[in-house]
């Protein structure tokens, strides 16, 4: 119960103190003038104001509210190093039994730090501002931190912790920790296929000097430098971007002595392989309708640097025509062929026969370009199968093929069963129906002896298009020249963008369109491991998190020719997969996670805003048990610590549950007290 007097005023409060004012006047003349009988002539006209103020006795009936205690227990990777988690729960433990002993006090307990895949760092003020979010800032008595004391996300200052209360920090973890981490100081995003990269990195040791370690330098799981470094120094390496897309540099220290986790002794760096400009040289024949569609499709790419010509006319045609007449660039076959072949990506060969503009020799070049890792696409008409075939160079060695013959009828082109895998071809658009949403050709080449099963196939089910590899290097067969039916929207056309783009990024070895391939994808919170194969069935898939820890998965079939599987992201760092055979590489989350930069424990960072608050930081380990500091509840107090307790605010909030009022000039009690003055008044005046 609570008691109290409240004011109801009769009239307006301007009235009222009006009516104050004259009676202090006049109480204040009679007074000074020694009237008789003043003191009790004022005392009746206080009785009038105190009338006018109507006051009242108020009874409260007041049920306390307990104050609220928060135990924020962080969770994050680091804790789980050393004997941290055991510790972390015996102290969240006898904490939580040390507060509930205190009567009048709630005691809410969060996890936070979760490694989630996203949040780079051990957050945990967020969570304490979370599970404080629906208390009044009256009603809290304080917050406990159980953690490392690697935070990052430590409010400015007391006043940005959204409450007054202490802050106290139980610190798990032993003095004296050691630890070997490599930091990257400064590395590349993006680089040039063919050119080099600098990444700059720097040895760091916790709780030692002056100790050495072995550097090794991977891309792609394969090694490429190894030299040693001491602590604390700087070294920077050059790296070959190979090819398109994430090149995975790994650079990985040997461990220290005694050091708490080997896991950041590895510093991971994903630079995306981008093409300069892919040079490609278009070599067309005959002229034919599709010559066009060819150009039209690699002038419209900005990446793609074209060099093409065209045979009008073969030397051995003579009608008079001055030689400087015959051309308006000539044709520089030397220097494209024999000089500077290597130059170029992908060599196109549209309807080309043999016309005696190239000599032989150059067609030899052009089969040792293919085996030493180049790429040539043959679209072939008619004069594939004539006497004048390319096949009848020494370019046959590497060519998928051999021609026989034409054939002349309508058909429609079909995805074959490993085109239905392949990923040049799988997932055409129009493919799924029979017949397919495709305008028909009326024309293929037919051929014999075909080193691979073809991807597409033509009238009777004959080839149409045929992807091979010779050495290091890749050819392309499309057996029909009439590909720019699609490209004229002929019966509706077809996809000929799609086939014709993806077909020569095969040839140009674009890593996503590999036939056999183990690649992992980041998709929100979760890690897909996908493994592209032409083959029926999959071996299962181990995968390694960057804290060693490892699992198998089972992969199921989703599109023709992609199996795949997902697991929960919940790590920062490099990931590992394999089958026994294909390796795949991923780096989750930034460059330099803050979970690993510094691993050992330390109260030092969350020290300055515990004091701050009233409270406290210290180790909750003494020598090889845990002990906990006494809990007690402090009233009234700016510091919340001591030698070996520590305190929490308790705090006197209550919430109404009745109001009971008795007015003291109401009704009898009021009439009687007004008499009594001027009855008073009129005894003194009788006198």
């Amino acid at each position: 119960m609570q008691y109290g007097i409240a004011f109801t005023p009769l009239v307006p409060s301007f009235v009222l103190w009006v009516a104050v004012a004259a009676i202090v006047v006049i109480a204040v003349l009679l007074l000074l003038g020694r009237s008789r009988g003043a003191a009790v002539r004022v005392a009746a006209l206080a009785l009038i104001a105190l009338a006018l103020a109507n006051p009242s006795f108020t009874r409260e009936d007041r049920e306390p509210l307990s104050s609220v205690v928060a135990v924020v227990v962080d969770k994050s990777p680091s804790q789980n190093f050393g004997n941290r988690t055991k510790e972390t729960a015996e102290a969240q433990e006898a904490l939580v039994d040390a507060l509930k002993k205190i009567r009048g006090l709630e005691v809410r307990v969060v996890d936070a730090g979760q490694a989630d895949g996203e949040t780079d760092g051990t957050k945990l003020f967020g969570a304490l501002s979370s599970v404080l979010s629906d208390v009044p800032v009256d009603r809290v008595a304080g917050a406990f931190l159980i953690t490392d004391g690697r935070v990052h996300d430590i409010p400015a200052n007391a006043a940005a912790v959204g409450f007054q209360a202490p802050v106290h920090a139980l610190i798990t973890g032993a003095k004296g920790e050691r630890d070997r981490r490599v930091a990257i100081s400064a590395a590349p995003r993006f680089g040039i296929v063919g050119q080099t990269q600098t990444i700059t990195y720097r040895l760091d040791d916790q709780g030692v000097t002056g100790e050495r370690a072995r550097i090794t330098i991977r891309r792609d799981g394969e090694t490429i430098s190894e030299r040693t470094l001491q602590s604390g120094q700087t070294s920077s390496v050059d790296i070959d971007i190979k090819h398109a897309g994430p090149n995975i540099v790994e650079i990985e220290a040997s461990p220290l002595e005694g050091e708490l986790t080997p896991v950041n002794n590895r510093a991971v760096v994903a630079i995306d392989g981008v093409r300069d400009k892919l040079r490609v040289l278009l070599v067309s024949g005959e002229p034919h309708s599709g010559e066009r569609t060819w150009r039209n499709l690699l002038k419209s790419d900005a990446s793609v640097d074209l060099v093409h010509f065209t045979i009008l006319r073969p030397p051995e045609k003579q009608d008079g025509t001055p030689i400087n007449e015959l051309s308006l660039i000539a044709f520089p076959t030397r220097e494209l062929f024999q000089q500077r072949i290597n130059d170029f990506q992908l060599i196109i060969f549209d309807r080309y026969a043999r016309q005696g503009v190239l000599p032989i020799a150059y067609f030899d070049n052009i089969a040792r370009y293919v085996r030493a890792g180049g790429a040539v696409l043959v679209s072939a008409g008619p004069d594939y199968a004539s006497t004048t075939s390319i096949w009848r160079t020494p370019l046959d060695s590497v060519l998928p093929a051999e021609p026989v013959g034409v054939t002349e009828k309508p058909y429609y082109a079909h995805l074959s069963d490993a085109g239905k895998r392949h990923p040049v071809t799988r997932g055409l658009e129009g493919a799924a129906t029979e017949p397919p949403h495709w305008s028909r050709f009326f024309r293929t080449v037919d051929t014999k002896n075909a080193i691979n099963p073809p991807v597409m196939t033509g009238a009777d089910g004959k080839p149409l298009l045929l992807l091979s590899r010779f050495g290091e290097g890749r050819v392309a067969l499309l057996l029909s020249d009439q590909i720019w039916l699609w490209a004229r929207g002929y019966e509706g056309g077809g996809p000929h963008l799609d086939l014709l783009r993806r077909m020569s990024h095969w040839l140009m070895k674009q890593p996503d369109l590999d036939e056999e391939a183990l690649r992992m994808q980041v998709q929100g919170r979760d890690l897909a491991v996908v493994r592209q194969t032409m083959a029926d069935s999959v071996a299962p898939v181990t995968v390694t998190s960057p804290s060693g820890a490892t699992r198998e998965l089972t992969l199921s079939e989703g599109e023709p020719g992609e199996w795949r599987a997902t697991m929960p992201a919940n790590e920062l760092g490099l990931w590992q997969a394999t089958d026994g055979t294909l390796k795949a590489l991923i780096n989750v989350g930034p460059t330099n996670p803050k979970e690993f930069s510094e691993v050992t424990s330390t109260p030092d960072t969350l020290k300055p805003l515990a004091q701050a608050t009233g409270g406290d930081a210290r180790r909750v380990v003494d020598g090889s048990s845990v002990d906990l500091p006494r809990i007690v509840a402090v009233r009234a107090s700016s510091v919340f610590h001591g030698d070996g307790w520590m305190g929490v605010k308790m705090r006197d909030a209550s919430v109404i549950k009745g109001v009971g009022v008795l007015p003291m000039f109401a009704g009898l009690i009021g009439l009687l007290l007004l008499l009594g003055g001027f009855a008073a008044t009129w005894l003194r005046e009788g006198r």
